[in-house]
Order: structure tokens, then C-alpha cells, then sequence
């Protein structure tokens, strides 16, 4: 053994009721970009998304975080033009492509990255789109006290039924307010995600209608060869999963009315990974599918630059017996 993650996880039905749990999930953790479909919410229920006219592929961006490929830029940019906006408005900062190809075809060509590449344009496109459908000055927008997020705080506190305080909050990556949530309030936001159930009808509405865009456009939510895409491009709309930074994973089970919440105390996102797959392997019927997509990734192989097996992960024990 030669290294161990330690975390905690929540699986809550859309009740409250705690259906499996392992570890600290009162204690509060910055999901980060794991309850982007959250925030994205306002987008919809506002009725900005239809003012606009946005497609159900720019629905799917608001709540990724990209790798910067070519299509993941494009549908951002076509997001603003939609608001008669363009980047110029995006307040996410620039950064290179996640995606190892895409940097390179854009190295390649002389370029250089911009604010569309940033893993978080999808989602601040969409809050430009908020702040236009509101009528309000979208500068700013990444502000606590700015119009848009003070939507996105609300959204957050009636999904999740935590009240955050006042100045809880830190600055994400990509500029905005991130807000430290307990597991337990996260598992049961996303189990209201996943059926409406708890949520005022115009919210669940949206949730679902959210649901639906990534289901039908997985590839935008991730990208080539990740986590998210590989296993909702599997399994559709059985599945809503989402990843964070620093080891953090939130995912909805419409079928089963459950949501789980998970945080890798250590940020590590390769332990977070087995850990979402263990406990998505665990509630979800045995069926091909889920088997195909969900085993390899809660067992990965480890292997040397000359392709030999050197090693794999392997979930602990509590991910696999918990209560």
C-alpha cells in the first residue's frame, strides 16, 4: 500500500433521510464547481435561457468545467453572442486548456488562450445571460453582492436547505463566491436535483430541465477521456454527476431519489473518482452498462510510461460496507 486518501461521503434521499454516510458530513466544505448545475439554475427559472433562446447545448456548458476543446469554446462564445454579448464580458480569467490536444493544436497555430478556453466559461456565459435577462449591467457579475449572485446564493440555500452564512464565503478559481457547505446538505440538494421532489415547481423544472441537456450533451460537461463525460455519455439521465476541485464529487440518482455528496480530505481528485464510482456502483442496478463504465473507473490500473502494469486503486472499505 502506498498511499491512502481519507474523506468523508453522504447519500441522502430527497426526504433528508441519510441512506449511506461515512465520516465528518456536518462539517462544512467548499464544493466548488461540483453544484454548478445548482447555480445554473437561476439562468433557466429566471427565464433568461428562453429570452435568449439558448439551446440545450449551452444548458450543458453552464454547468461544466471543460477542457477548452474546440466545441466547448465554440458553443461559449455562441452563448454570449445569443445575449449580444462577447468574452470581453467573461470576468473567469484566461488559462490554457485543460485538454493536452487542444493546447497544442492551440500552440500550434500561434494562439493564445483566452477567457472562452477557461474550464468555467460555460458557466460564467451563462451568468452574463443572467444579468442581461434580469436587465442588469452584467460587469461585475462575479461580485457576492452583484445582482447574479446574490440569485445564486438563493438557489444554493433553497436546494441544499442550509443557510449560509453571512462572509462564509471564499473566492473560487474562477472568481466567484464559493460557500462552505456541509456533505449532508449536499447529498440531500442534489436528491431534490435529481426529482423535484422539496423544490418549488418552477425550480424542479429547471433542475430537470437542466437534467436533460446534459444527459443529451455529456461530452460538454467534461470532455475527451473525463470522469463526468465517460459515465453520463453510459448512462443518460440515470445519472447527473459532477466533479470539484480539491476532491469533491456531488451526484443525483433520479430512479432511486437519492443524492451523494463526497469530499477527498486530501484534494486528491484520482481518490475522489474511485470513491463516486464505488458508490454509483454500489446503489445502481448491476446492469451491462453501468458494469462497463463504473468497474474499470472503481478499479483503475496503474501503468508505467512503458505500459506495464504497475499497480491500481482500489476503494476503502468503508465505501463498500458503510451504513
Amino acid at each position: 500500500m502506498e498511499s491512502r486518501h481519507a474523506g468523508a461521503f453522504a447519500v441522502l434521499d430527497a426526504g433528508g433521510g441519510v441512506v449511506l454516510s461515512a465520516g465528518e458530513i456536518d462539517r462544512p466544505v467548499f464544493p466548488r464547481s461540483a453544484v454548478k448545475v445548482i447555480q445554473a439554475l437561476p439562468l433557466v427559472e429566471s427565464g433568461a435561457a428562453d429570452r435568449f433562446g439558448l439551446e440545450a447545448e449551452s444548458l450543458a456548458l453552464a454547468c461544466a468545467s471543460h477542457g477548452g476543446e474546440p466545441r466547448h469554446v465554440a458553443v461559449a462564445e455562441r452563448t454570449l453572442r445569443a445575449a449580444g454579448r462577447d468574452a470581453g464580458c467573461l470576468e473567469c480569467g484566461s488559462h490554457w486548456p485543460s485538454h493536452a490536444e487542444a493546447t497544442r493544436a492551440l500552440a500550434a497555430t500561434g494562439g493564445q488562450p483566452s477567457a472562452p478556453h477557461n474550464n468555467c466559461s460555460g458557466k460564467h456565459a451563462g451568468f452574463v445571460c443572467l444579468a442581461c435577462g434580469l436587465d442588469a449591467d452584467p460587469r461585475g457579475y462575479v461580485q457576492p453582492e452583484h445582482l447574479v449572485q446574490r440569485e445564486v446564493k438563493a438557489a444554493l440555500e433553497v436546494v441544499t436547505g442550509y443557510v449560509l452564512p453571512q462572509g462564509s464565503h471564499g473566492i473560487d478559481g474562477c472568481s466567484i463566491p464559493t460557500y462552505a457547505i456541509p456533505l449532508r446538505a449536499l447529498a440531500l440538494g442534489f436528491a431534490r436535483i435529481g426529482t423535484g421532489h422539496g423544490l418549488p415547481p418552477a425550480r424542479a423544472a429547471a433542475a430537470h430541465r437542466l437534467r436533460q441537456a446534459v444527459a443529451a450533451h455529456p461530452f460538454l460537461v467534461a470532455g475527451t477521456g473525463r470522469f463526468d463525460t465517460a459515465v453520463m455519455e453510459a448512462l443518460g439521465e440515470r445519472v447527473f454527476v459532477k466533479v470539484g476541485a480539491e476532491g469533491v464529487f456531488c451526484a443525483a440518482l433520479p430512479e432511486l431519489g437519492m443524492g451523494i455528496a463526497l469530499k477527498c480530505g486530501d484534494g486528491a481528485t484520482r481518490a475522489a473518482e474511485v470513491a463516486i464510482a464505488a458508490l454509483l456502483r454500489r446503489l445502481l442496478p448491476r446492469d451491462e452498462a453501468a458494469e462497463r463504465v463504473l468497474e474499470p473507473l472503481e478499479n483503475p490500473v496503474l501503468r508505467n510510461w512503458n505500459g506495464i502494469e504497475v499497480g491500481s486503486l482500489r476503494p476503502a472499505e468503508a465505501l463498500v460496507t458503510a451504513a
